[in-house]
């Protein structure tokens, strides 16, 4: 019996979900943009090609390691966690879209191509680890920050942008970073009990919002913003 054809459009559909779509497909499409207002022409095709496989593997390395996390968060919005997707096909995309960046990346040119996969190695990191710390917005800086040498390496002559590009680029990043962090702020001090991730202060969610469905890991979170400590709270526990 053959399978209705709904099926595997259902799950390409919850596997792109995991990938984080809007801001890949955001991402993807200023990227594009930008090429060919600096006049990369036809080649603008390898700018795309490069920054959306880079940014499905990012993505789909997020939700991966991430997929315990969110479990233990309760975060049923996640394909991980309701289970539309398995942890093997994600790990296998992020994969793919790995091995298709190299060669998409280089495409541009050696030098924008290697300054490419560098920036999708640094979001890595991110990933890995480096947003756990107070340095998670270093990664959102150099990989918005390299995007206007990527574009005008690729360019015949080759030549780095002006440092007003770079340095907007930059802070843009930085911009990015801290709107996607702070509304998932938990606690004054910044950090989650088992979480993965430093965020800073104060918590801007309003209610009913909760850090966690575990009582383990469950911490108040006050609307509006209260500026005061608990004894028992992270902060004040370490202050002095």
């Amino acid at each position: 019996m053959k399978r209705p054809a709904i099926v595997p459009v259902k799950a390409a559909w919850h596997l792109l979900r995991c990938s984080h779509p809007e801001p890949v497909f955001a991402v993807t499409a200023a990227n594009g943009v930008l090429a060919i207002s600096a006049g990369r022409g036809w080649t603008t095709v390898w700018v795309v090609s490069a920054v959306l496989a880079g940014q499905l593997f990012v993505g789909w390395t997020n939700d991966y390691l991430d997929r315990d996390l969110d479990a233990r968060a309760g975060r049923a919005d996640k394909p991980l966690v309701a289970g539309t997707v398995s942890a093997q096909r994600v790990r296998n995309a992020a994969l793919v879209a790995l091995i298709a960046c190299v060669p998409l990346s280089l495409a541009n040119g050696v030098a924008p191509g290697l300054l490419h996969l560098a920036a999708v190695g640094v979001a890595t990191l991110y990933n890995l680890g480096v947003r756990a710390t107070p340095l998670s917005p270093v990664p959102y800086l150099f990989a918005f920050g390299a995007v206007p040498a990527f574009i005008t390496l690729g360019l015949h002559p080759a030549h780095l942008p002006p440092a007003w590009a770079t340095i907007a680029a930059a802070l843009l990043g930085a911009g990015a970073h801290f709107t996607q962090v702070l509304p998932s702020t938990a606690c004054l001090s910044g950090w989650e009990p088992g979480a993965r991730r430093w965020q800073p202060p104060p918590c801007w969610r309003p209610p009913p919002y909760s850090c966690s469905s575990d009582p383990a890991v469950q911490l108040s979170c006050s609307w509006p913003p209260s500026l005061s400590l608990s004894p028992s709270s992270p902060a004040s526990s370490s202050a002095g």
